[in-house]
C-alpha cells in the first residue's frame, strides 16, 4: 500500500521481528565483501506492526533496570523499546545507506500526547528519513510511532551517526569543555550489569553495550552505557514532576563507560543533565 503524502509504501508485518536474528543479520553484512550495495537515500518505505500488547513482567523488568516505579502508566521511554524490534528491521533492510552495526545513538525525541496505560493495544510504524552529512559521517533520524485506534499517543525520533573517515586527517573526535556542573540531586553508581540487563529488556544488543571487546572494536575501551537507558534513567528521576503530555529531547554526549558514577541535575528551565565528577557532560536532556 503507497502513502500518498509521503511517497512512501506501507509493509505491513505479521508480527514483531525477533531482534537476535536481525543483529546476526547486520554483523553479517558487515564482515568484508558481504555488505552488498548501499543506497543512496533511506528506503521509501514505512512498516508496521499491529496489534502490540504489554507484557506485565516485561514491564515490571524494564521498570527495575530503568528505576521507574509500578503504575498501570508506560513510561515515556517504554513503546521505544517495544517498537525497537521493528526500526531494528528497517535499519538492517538491504540497501539501507548507513551499517547498523557501529551506528552511534546521538539524540532522541519523544512525544507522548496522553498517557498510555498497560491494558492498551498499539499499532507501530517505522520510516528513516533526512539523511544529511556531518563533520564525522553522515547522520540520518528513524522515526517510530505508536497509534491506538488510528490515534497518534506516541512518536520517537531517534537521530543515528554513522562515523566515517573524511580525508585530511581522518576521523575528528568532538571534545565537550568542562564548565562548573549544576549541582547534582542524585549520583548513581552504575555497574557492567546496566548494560547486559538494558540489552535483556530492550532488544538492544549492540555489542559496544554489552562486550568489553565488542567495545574495542568500535573504539571504545570498555562497555558503553545505553543512550536510552540514560534517558529513561533520568526520566525516573523526573517522574514525579512529569505531565500527561510533553516532549523530552535528550543530546547523547560524551559515552557512559561501564563501570563509572555519573550525577544527575535537573535544571530549572525544565532541563537535566548526566555528568561525570569531572563536570563534563553524558546527556543534556530538556522537557517541554
Amino acid at each position: 500500500m503507497s502513502d500518498s503524502t509521503s511517497g512512501r509504501t506501507t509493509v505491513e508485518l505479521p508480527g514483531m521481528p525477533a531482534a537476535g536474528a536481525l543483529y546476526r543479520r547486520a554483523i553479517a553484512g558487515a564482515l568484508p565483501g558481504t555488505g552488498g550495495r548501499r543506497e543512496a537515500q533511506p528506503p521509501a518505505v514505512r512498516l508496521t506492526v499491529s496489534g502490540v500488547t504489554v507484557d506485565l513482567d516485561h514491564l515490571a523488568d524494564y521498570d527495575r533496570v530503568c528505576g521507574f516505579r509500578l503504575t498501570d502508566r508506560l513510561p515515556a521511554t517504554y513503546p521505544h523499546v517495544l517498537g525497537f524490534p521493528l526500526a531494528l528491521r528497517l535499519m538492517t533492510t538491504p540497501g539501507f545507506p548507513v551499517p547498523l552495526t557501529g551506528l552511534v545513538h546521538v539524540a532522541n525525541r519523544i512525544t507522548t500526547h496522553r498517557p498510555v496505560h498497560t491494558g492498551e493495544t498499539l499499532d507501530f510504524s517505522a520510516y528513516a528519513e533526512n539523511l544529511r552529512p556531518h563533520d564525522r559521517g553522515r547522520q540520518l533520524d528513524v522515526v517510530l510511532v505508536a497509534t491506538v485506534a488510528g490515534e497518534e499517543v506516541w512518536r520517537g525520533v531517534s537521530t543515528y551517526l554513522s562515523r566515517e573517515r573524511r580525508g585530511g586527517g581522518g576521523e575528528r573526535r568532538e571534545r565537550d569543555a568542562s564548565p562548573s556542573a549544576p549541582a547534582a540531586s542524585a549520583t548513581w553508581r552504575l555497574t557492567p550489569r546496566i548494560g547486559t540487563e538494558y540489552a535483556r529488556v530492550s532488544g538492544d544488543h549492540n555489542p559496544i553495550h554489552t562486550s568489553r571487546l565488542g567495545a574495542r572494536l568500535f573504539g571504545f575501551p570498555r562497555p558503553i552505557a545505553h543512550g536510552m537507558w540514560s534517558k529513561a534513567r533520568c526520566l525516573a528521576a523526573l517522574e514525579n514532576r512529569l505531565p500527561d503530555a510533553y516532549t523530552v529531547e535528550v543530546a547523547f554526549k560524551l559515552p557512559v563507560p561501564l563501570p563509572s558514577t555519573v550525577n544527575f541535575a535537573p535544571l530549572p528551565d525544565g532541563g537535566f543533565t548526566l555528568h561525570d565528577s569531572r563536570g563534563r557532560p553524558h546527556l543534556a536532556g530538556l522537557v517541554r
